[in-house]
C-alpha cells in the first residue's frame, strides 16, 4: 500500500512493503519511512549505523557500488505484520567478471510506521550452492 507524502511523492507505507522494497536495493523509495533515529545494524560485518542520515548515505554508497552490476535475486521471502518484518534473500550479483551470491536476512522494527531498527545477517555463498 502507498500514500502520497507531504510533498507530493509517493511514499510506501505497509511494513511489508517497505522491507522488500529495501532488501532488494530499492533504497529510495524507502527514505521517507525511515525514524531519524534509526539504527542499522551489520551482524557479521560493518559498522552499527545511527540516524537517518547515516543510514542513507550507507545506501546511497551501496548503490554507487551497485551502478555497473547485475543482481538477480534467486530467493526473496518475506514475513510481516504492523510491528515487524523479515525478508530472506539470495542475490546473485555480477560485475564484469566478478560473481558473488550473498545470502541475507534483514529483520525490521517498526513504529508508528517507521523503520526504528534493522538488523541485517549476511554471509557470501558458493555461486553454485545458490
Amino acid at each position: 500500500m502507498t500514500s502520497a507524502s507531504p510533498d507530493g511523492l509517493s511514499c510506501m507505507t505497509a511494513p511489508r512493503e517497505i522491507a522488500e522494497a529495501f532488501s532488494r536495493h530499492r533504497f529510495r523509495d524507502v527514505y521517507p519511512a525511515l525514524a531519524e533515529e534509526v539504527v542499522w545494524t551489520s551482524r557479521g560485518g560493518g559498522p552499527t549505523l545511527r540516524g537517518r542520515q547515516a543510514v542513507i548515505d550507507a545506501c546511497e554508497e551501496s548503490l554507487a557500488g551497485l551502478a555497473d552490476a547485475s543482481v538477480d535475486f534467486r530467493r526473496v521471502v518475506v514475513a510481516a505484520d504492523d510491528r515487524a518484518a523479515a525478508v530472506d534473500v539470495v542475490a546473485r550479483y555480477v560485475e564484469g567478471d566478478e560473481v558473488s551470491v550473498v545470502s541475507s536476512c534483514d529483520v525490521y522494527e517498526f513504529a508508528d510506521g517507521a523503520v526504528v531498527a534493522i538488523t541485517t545477517y549476511a554471509v557470501e555463498l558458493d555461486d553454485q550452492d545458490s
